[in-house]
């Protein structure tokens, strides 16, 4: 099944540009809308724990990464479900270890571990009517991508239209610290696994198709995903 294209993360390229902070009309979100956690490391397998501790364990999950191109400040992890919060879970498949399956339905990604467990994380996902399914893998991997907006968006809203060249690297880039571009049969689909830094947003459908995971996250995934990784889109 050939994907179409993602109009909220589409053309994006690697980049290295100094960060470009866009006008308050031009943030992440309005753009988007046009160590793996044990079973019990959040407290989530005993009725004992109280919600204080969640919370203080999350924070340090989610804390600030000062050490990045751009330093990420930390996650308000008080604005997301713990549903959603990285943890190792079972999870029965057929699929290879390091395959990754988006469930847009639940609102999660998983990376499958092999050993009858899975890396899962909390996600956003594609809005009613930009929703899609199939097999995919990852074509190519970037940090800090240039994102260059579509002419379909610059045309709804052409204030995109100074990012025509593309907006560099940075925290206020659509694509964040990290990007996972799909492909299918060697095409670039224009749909990507990103990182948001919009706590918020996890667990909502918001954008044009593409998989966001707050930044820690998709850190975390990315370095353990190489080039070629099969990527399984649920039906949702």
């Amino acid at each position: 099944m050939r994907i179409a294209g993602c109009n909220a993360e589409a053309g994006a390229r690697d980049g290295d540009a100094r960060d470009g902070r866009p006008s308050a009309l031009l943030n992440r979100r309005s753009f988007l809308v046009g160590s793996a956690f044990g079973v019990g490391a959040l407290g989530l397998g005993g009725c004992g724990t109280s919600d204080s501790l969640i919370l203080a364990e999350a924070a340090k999950i989610y804390g600030p990464m000062p050490n990045e191109k751009f330093p990420i400040p930390a996650a308000d992890v008080s604005k997301v479900n713990p549903k959603y919060y990285r943890r190792t879970v079972a999870y029965d498949t057929k699929e290879a270890a390091g395959t990754i399956i988006v469930d847009p339905a639940n609102f999660y990604v998983y990376r499958v571990e092999g050993d009858g467990s899975a890396t899962r994380y909390g996600a956003n996902v594609g809005r009613q009517g930009f929703l899609w399914n199939g097999d995919a893998y990852v074509g190519r991997k970037s940090e800090w991508a240039t994102w260059t907006p579509p002419k379909e968006m610059i045309k709804r809203q052409p204030e995109a239209a100074k990012y025509a060249r593309g907006m560099p690297g940075g925290l206020e880039n659509p694509l964040g610290a990290r990007t996972l571009h799909l492909y299918q049969n060697g095409a670039y689909t224009l749909y990507t696994i990103y990182a948001s830094s919009d706590a918020e947003s996890i667990g909502t459908g918001i954008t044009s198709g593409c998989v966001g995971l707050l930044s820690q996250d998709m850190i975390h995934l990315y370095a353990r995903t190489p080039v070629k990784t099969k990527v399984v889109v649920l039906p949702a």
